[in-house]
């Protein structure tokens, strides 16, 4: 499988990237901004699978230049995309009454704009069969308990669900399937962030093995669903 994977450098993104680069089958191209991060995430798979196929590049899925950038890059190393996961976010955590217009603005940038950008670019080079998993969160999940300080980040999942819903009709002639997976505590940088001290039962390279697995089979299964993965709250 031809697989493109954002917010790759961190957290459940990175571990996912480790699970799909165990199968030699799979190409793998990761992507984040930070080019360090990315640099430890391919030493680490290649020292795992030394035959793995992983295409590390720094791209911001907001500001870059796709036309010029990165699709030149894919269609060069992959040629065409299976499987895309969108799972790069940014999380500001901060009562309602202080997040400015700006905090708003880049949660909403990130976790909704980016992947409505990444997506158009990738349908093109997309085959029939092909897999879009968004990675949403509990915290945009209709009818979850909700928590203090994250208003900006669950509206953006919100909205990232709603996207995948419309999607799965809208790329129903194309054959392409879309689902979300509304991800629950995972022990992430991103946790600490919205629940310092909290520790959670599942760790970070279970939810990322949870997520190649799902991405390379969900579709077999799901179409314009979002699916909630948590065992506790938050």
């Amino acid at each position: 499988m031809n697989i493109i994977i954002t917010g790759a450098s961190s957290g459940i993104g990175f571990e996912a990237v480790l699970e799909l680069t165990l199968r030699n089958e799979n190409h793998v191209v990761a992507l984040a901004r930070s080019h360090d991060k990315l640099k430890k995430l391919y030493e680490i798979a290649k020292g795992l699978n030394p035959d793995c196929n992983i295409y590390p590049a720094r791209f911001d899925i907001v500001h870059d230049d796709y036309e010029t950038g990165l699709l030149p890059f894919i269609k060069e190393k992959i040629g065409h995309v299976d499987i895309l996961i969108n799972n790069a976010g940014v999380l500001i955590n901060k009562p309602f009454m202080e997040t400015s217009t700006i905090d708003f603005a880049e949660m909403l940038q990130t976790n909704i704009l980016g992947h409505v950008k990444m997506i158009r670019q990738l349908v093109p080079i997309m085959p029939k069969g092909s897999h879009i998993v968004n990675i949403g969160s509990m915290g945009g999940f209709q009818g979850s308990i909700k928590f203090p300080g994250l208003a900006g980040y669950s509206a953006s999942k919100a909205a990232l669900h709603a996207l995948t819903e419309c999607l799965a009709i809208e790329l129903s002639e194309e054959k392409i399937h879309v689902n979300c997976l509304a991800i629950g505590s995972a022990q992430t940088e991103m946790l600490e962030k919205a629940f310092p001290n909290y520790e959670s039962p599942i760790a970070a390279f279970e939810m990322g093995k949870y997520i190649a697995d799902f991405a390379l089979t969900g579709h077999k299964f799901f179409n314009g669903k979002v699916l909630p993965v948590a065992v506790t709250t938050p």
